[in-house]
């Protein structure tokens, strides 16, 4: 029996169980992967101020992100493909999101439908969208989220242009995958995936195809997707989605104060600071690097958020120490999905909020909405952190 205590564990059980071009889709950046790599290695550069002597009876790990109660400041990041890492994954994971408390949010370029989430969950979920030249379609999937009782929309800017990712280029990676020899081969060695594959009926992008004006099929939707995404996206848009939508607004992919800003001044409710997982521009600061200047600058305006290299609670209490309102977590939780369905995504929160418990009980806390910049070493922190 395979004991798992971290998320690595979840990771290396998600690398033998799912095929290769889906878990390297999931764990890879673009170009030379630094951004990537700086993403979990900045914050292992920040150390804390171990305290003793506190009373730490009666810890809680509660709060609040956008208003919504939270059984720990960590939501599910949106994430593509995800019932690609497991037959039915984004069910799944909001599933295991809504059962421990915290929110899921469903991707644009998900397997599952926002109608085969909300079917499947009672409580209500977030969900992300990008931007299409296609406007009419975006006004469709508003009104479909709408529906669903989504409860907040995660606005995605940092993808106007795809970064060039060297993984999937040479995995071809499609979904479902194309039967290539190379790709059989795999197969062969992921039995229990393929079981759950030949289980369910959703293989494409459920939020796309049927929806979209000519993509009916797997084969119309890739040409669809290439001329889809929309480089002349502005905050003009942003001002026409949140008119349309009408709700609660999250900006994802804030990365310079002076783009945070603007996300304050377009009355949004709250901002990301993410780098896409290190996926689209090679080279950039990593997102806890850049994260205390855009809290300095507008944090009192707008909640701050956060994501990108997350891969434990400590790493969670780091990010809350430098600013963060709340995090999101993306690949930790499609390792456990991976793994072992969504056991293995209870399993990943579990992990992460024991982490930050201890963490905060070590920093002589017992209440995480009082975490600060108090339990770092200041020599530590990241440039420009005060």
């Amino acid at each position: 029996m395979t004991i798992i205590n971290t998320v690595e564990d979840l990771r290396v059980l998600a690398k033998k169980r799912v095929p290769r071009m889906f878990y390297d889709y999931a764990d890879a950046g673009s170009w030379t992967e630094s951004t990537y790599r700086a993403n979990t290695e900045d914050f292992a550069k920040i150390k804390f101020r171990q305290r003793v002597a506190v009373n730490l009876a009666d810890r809680s790990t509660r709060s609040v992100m956008i208003g919504e109660d939270v059984a720990m400041p960590v939501a599910l990041a949106p994430t593509g493909l995800t019932g690609m890492q497991h037959a039915d994954g984004e069910i799944l994971a909001a599933r295991a999101a809504e059962k421990f408390g915290v929110p899921f949010t469903l991707s644009t370029m998900s397997i599952c439908s926002i109608e085969d989430v909300a079917a499947n969950t009672t409580r209500p979920f977030w969900f992300q969208l990008y931007v299409m030249r296609d406007r009419a379609f975006i006004e469709r999937l508003i009104e479909r989220a709408r529906v669903a009782r989504c409860s907040a929309l995660v606005l995605t800017l940092d993808l106007q242009v795809l970064g060039q990712r060297h993984k999937d280029i040479r995995n071809g990676m499609t979904a479902p995958p194309r039967m290539t020899m190379a790709n059989i081969l795999n197969l062969m060695t992921k039995p229990r995936w393929c079981m759950g594959m030949l289980g369910t009926q959703r293989r494409s992008f459920g939020n796309i195809v049927g929806h979209a004006s000519d993509v009916s099929d797997m084969s119309s939707l890739s040409s669809w997707t290439s001329q889809q995404f929309d480089p002349a996206l502005s905050w003009d848009d942003v001002e026409w989605i949140k008119r349309r939508w009408g709700g609660k607004l999250i900006i994802k992919g804030i990365m310079d104060p002076e783009d945070a800003r603007l996300a304050a001044d377009s009355g949004a409710d709250a901002l990301i600071v993410s780098n896409h997982g290190g996926r689209q521009l090679d080279g950039a600061q990593s997102s806890i690097e850049a994260l205390p200047a855009i809290v300095d600058e507008v944090g009192q305006r707008i909640e701050v958020h956060m994501d990108g290299g997350i891969r434990s609670g400590q790493d969670v209490i780091r990010a809350l120490a430098l600013g963060a309102k709340g995090v999101y977590i993306g690949r930790p939780f499609l390792y456990g999905l991976g793994a072992m369905g969504e056991a293995g995504v209870t399993r990943c929160l579990e992990i992460i909020r024991n982490e930050l418990d201890l963490t905060m009980a070590f920093c002589g806390l017992r209440d995480v909405t009082r975490v600060d910049r108090r339990i770092l070493l200041p020599s530590t922190c990241p440039p420009g952190c005060r």
